[in-house]
């Protein structure tokens, strides 16, 4: 299986997005975290994840007479890069695109279900809008973007921190526009 075969479930990108911050977890955590998917399907993804070298055993520990292990994320895992995503097929890009969203509505429903939810406390959005770009100010957008989150990607969690999901999604909404198209006549 290749990573991008790898990472288009939405499980499996579930289990990656759990161990962010240098996380280390067993697959028993990791079922408590996500309670509506099977045991047998949940070890099933670890193993997955595992064998194509997203995850490593960063621990292991007797239990009551059987072993379990402790997985991290390996720093060196590989990555969907963008000679892979050209080389993907429409089809491909939609189960892609299905199973981050899937992910998302799955992460956003677990966080409504948590005790003490407080969607405007917490700074919950989820809006949508509209950005009229030209390719050079694509680029220049997404490299302010990158500038500015970049201090927060390298945090780590800590005391007082909690971690937010952030998905940016950007696709053209509609056909490339000349000059004076949408003008009303």
């Amino acid at each position: 299986m290749d990573t991008t075969d790898v990472l288009l479930h939405p499980v499996r990108l579930r289990v990656v997005h759990a161990f962010a911050g240098d996380r280390v977890l067993t697959t028993s955590q990791l079922c408590e975290r996500m309670p509506e998917v099977p045991k047998v399907t949940m070890y099933r993804h670890v193993g997955v994840l595992a064998e194509a070298g997203f995850l490593e055993v960063a621990d292991e520990r007797r239990v009551r007479g059987t072993v379990e292990r402790y997985y991290r994320l390996r720093r060196d895992r590989p990555s969907v890069g963008t000679a892979d995503a050209a080389a993907m097929t429409p089809d491909d890009h939609r189960r892609g695109f299905a199973a981050a969203m899937a992910v998302l509505i799955a992460e956003f429903n677990a966080y409504l279900d948590r005790e003490g939810a407080d969607p405007v406390a917490d700074g919950v959005s989820y809006r949508q809008g509209t950005l009229w770009l030209s390719p050079e100010e694509l680029g220049r957008m997404t490299g302010d973007l990158l500038a500015v989150l970049g201090p927060y990607l390298a945090n780590e969690p800590a005391p007082g921190r909690r971690p937010y999901l952030l998905s940016p999604i950007r696709f053209p909404a509609g056909p490339a526009s000349e000059e004076g198209d949408d003008a009303p006549s």
